[in-house]
């Protein structure tokens, strides 16, 4: 290796930001402490660009009206809720990314969704670098009985992969992770940003040349964001992220970027024995267990893609001991909670600056929709006047700032699961009539300000 081809850079262990010289603060996440001195050599993209070409036929410019596309588009895993994240299925030569926490189920979920696209006739082959083939196959006997399609390799080496990938032309590959793998002509250590950045390149080339649908499992930082250069999550096709609390038994499977359907869509999973269990009424699992003739509880409506989620929120008030009223908000926005209280403190009089405030989603799911503006508002005055809401009994709209109460998309969708749950009664703006016809044989209240709730 010549010495004018190599360069001293630093780069921020967090998010993979790059700068000649080391600095205490990442400008790009704000990280302290996190630079790192590696090398790097200017002509690595080169050889990773002759590395994936060797063997592979060069593509030729053709024609759009003249390129072929497969009868079969997408692949169904057979997965429901996996299928609807990537937008109705995998689609070939497609580049998928997965992120989550450690022990969050990625291993699991990949493991699933090789066993069943073995079981339809499709050649897997489910790279590991970071566990042995007898941990794999602990964890498959848990999960069923695989078919001979479905093949494991234990590398790290890059190189040794591909040619492994150009031998057998398996239709979905799994590189589980992309921390472990590692080119020999890069100069730097595995999981390093080089490497994470030229590897994913090696792979992108593989995934759009061959054909081949790849899986790479990205582990994540502190902040919950996958590790390396943020120019990973550019490079592919699709980016998943797999939420939820480790110790809790479901898993929300959440779209980030998705070149091929909606970014709104999640898929919720409950952790068993027999590994991840689709959800296939995440309402009715998140409204499990709501207590009765409590007050402070409320259920609300979040549309999640183009699927309507009822949760429950709780929100407790309390005098406050101190002379700055506390507040806390757990799988909604604190900001948009003190927000709310604001308007009620201005709008109705209600004297919140006495009383500490707490809200809570139940289950642990966040939302960041303004549509369950309404859900928090109820909770809060049911809470602060100690008057329980009927069971039976489900809000949704957005608050502004002068308290009226604003319209909400897909209504009507929301008032129809409302009715398939069993709630009696809905409030939801009056902006929204046009939009909801009472077929459902509910009643609907349309409220235009919060001075108009009855609680």
């Amino acid at each position: 290796m010549s010495k004018d081809k190599v360069k001293t850079v630093f780069f921020c262990t967090e998010c993979g930001f790059e700068s000649p010289k080391w600095m205490g603060q990442c400008p790009g996440c704000k990280a302290w402490n996190t630079f790192k001195e590696g090398l790097e050599e200017k002509g690595s993209t080169k050889q990773t660009s002759r590395i994936v070409r060797s063997g592979i036929e060069n593509a030729e410019i053709v024609s759009i009206s003249g390129v072929e596309i497969k009868k079969e588009d997408k692949i169904k895993t057979n997965i429901n809720e996996f299928d609807r994240v990537l937008g109705g299925g995998i689609v070939w030569g497609s580049l998928t990314l997965i992120g989550g926490d450690p022990g969050i189920g990625k291993s699991t979920l990949l493991l699933q969704v090789c066993k069943k696209l073995g079981d339809t006739g499709k050649n897997v082959l489910y790279v590991s670098g970071e566990e042995s083939a007898t941990q794999i196959k602990l964890r498959a006997d848990r999960i069923g009985e695989f078919k001979e399609n479905v093949r494991l390799y234990c590398e790290t080496c890059l190189d040794d992969i591909k040619a492994v990938i150009e031998k057998n032309k398996p239709d979905i590959v799994v590189i589980d992770s992309i921390q472990t793998m590692f080119l020999e002509d890069v100069a730097s250590a595995p999981g390093s940003v080089s490497q994470v950045r030229e590897a994913t390149g090696v792979l992108m080339k593989l995934a759009k040349v061959l054909g081949v649908s790849i899986f790479i499992v990205g582990h994540v930082t502190k902040d919950g964001n996958v590790a390396g250069p943020k120019m990973l999550e550019h490079m592919v096709d699709t980016v998943l992220y797999f939420e939820g609390d480790r110790h809790a038994t479901y898993r929300i499977l959440r779209g980030v970027k998705n070149r091929f359907g909606s970014t709104n869509e999640i898929g919720v999973f409950e952790m068993r024995n027999e590994g991840l269990v689709e959800v296939m009424n995440p309402s009715e699992f998140m409204l499990a267990g709501r207590p009765k003739d409590t007050s402070g509880s409320v259920v609300s409506c979040s549309m999640e893609g183009t699927r309507p989620i009822f949760i429950e929120i709780q929100a407790l008030t309390t005098p406050t001991s101190f002379g700055m009223p506390r507040r806390q908000s757990d799988g909604v926005d604190y900001n948009r909670v003190n927000l709310l209280l604001a308007v009620l403190e201005k709008k109705l009089g209600l004297p919140f600056g006495n009383c500490d405030a707490y809200v809570n989603i139940a289950g642990g799911i966040k939302v960041s929709e303004p549509g369950v503006d309404l859900g928090v508002v109820v909770a809060l005055l049911s809470s602060f006047r100690n008057k329980p809401v009927s069971e039976d009994i489900t809000v949704f709209g957005e608050i502004g700032l002068s308290g009226e109460v604003r319209a909400v998309s897909q209504a009507a969708e929301r008032v129809k699961e409302a009715a398939k749950l069993g709630f009696k009664k809905c409030i939801l703006p009056s902006s929204c009539k046009k939009a909801v016809t009472n077929d459902f044989g509910m009643e609907l209240v349309f409220i235009e300000s919060i001075k108009e709730l009855k609680i």
